[in-house]
């Protein structure tokens, strides 16, 4: 490596033994980072692929986001809250729940939200090869746009759970890969006060939050977090409605940011 030559001399100074410890180290350290024979030790560090967890607004927008996997009960309900403050918003859902409930898809769409892709099945994705991966993503859809008439664009992965392989290829079957990054833990059943504290401390424009359509105390709490977004002045819109269009990057923190010109330097 020309690493290891241009010091070459320099580690003969040094003595043997502390020489081989030095030409160890290096030799750990640039296997660890993935370098290759004659390349540039930062220049071939891996880029990690990252979906989106929050966008770069300043416009007060954010979205709020339904994940549906296994009950339906609250689901009127919500759909009644969402139409009484006039918020359209974006459900993910399961495969194994749309074939159960097609109905309660229906009507998700009719009221005007967003009926997105959460897995066939609801496995882990990261341990998926990428025809299963495809596998899962195709059935749901199919599913979806029967129901529907529209294909889903979006795609949240179970559990949060992904890889390289899993957002490289939901973006290459059409998708955008999407997360949160305002978690109410709903899910934990915590209580209707722990629920509206954590879905609104410190929110900001391009938050994307997540809830869940059967979790306990979401019916009773998401009116007073409607209300205290609307009073700060946020405007709640569905997640394809907050991405950025046009060419985009995701920073290291997976917040969607527009993609700068290239400026000509000639």
């Amino acid at each position: 490596m020309k690493l290891l030559r241009a010091l070459e001399k320099p580690l003969k100074r040094l003595g043997v033994e502390r020489a081989a410890c030095i030409v160890c180290l290096l030799a750990v350290t640039a296997c660890y980072l993935g370098m290759q024979p004659g390349g540039d030790l930062m220049a071939q560090t891996r880029t990690r692929e990252l979906p989106v967890y929050s966008v770069d607004r300043n416009d007060g927008k954010i979205a709020i986001s339904f994940d549906a996997a296994w009950g339906a009960e609250n689901t009127p309900a919500l759909l009644d809250i969402l139409d009484e403050y006039g918020v359209k918003t974006t459900f993910f859902l399961v495969g194994t729940w749309t074939e159960k409930y097609p109905e309660m898809v229906k009507e998700i769409a009719a009221r005007g939200h967003e009926v997105e892709n959460h897995s066939t099945t609801h496995p882990q994705m990261s341990k998926l090869s990428e025809a299963k991966i495809i596998e899962e993503l195709r059935v749901n859809a199919d599913r979806i746009e029967q129901i529907t008439g529209k294909r889903p664009t979006l795609f949240r992965p179970p559990y949060g759970d992904y890889n390289d392989s899993v957002v490289r290829v939901s973006r290459a079957q059409g998708y955008e890969c999407v997360q949160w990054n305002v978690d109410s833990l709903d899910w934990k059943n915590r209580g209707v006060d722990d629920l509206i504290a954590r879905a609104t401390k410190n929110n900001a424009a391009g938050d994307i939050v997540l809830f869940h359509n059967d979790s306990k105390y979401i019916v009773q709490a998401l009116p007073v977090i409607l209300a205290k977004y609307q009073a700060e002045g946020f405007e709640v819109v569905p997640v394809s409605e907050l991405l950025l269009q046009g060419e985009t990057t995701i920073d290291h923190t997976g917040r969607q940011h527009q993609k700068e010109p290239a400026t000509n330097t000639i």
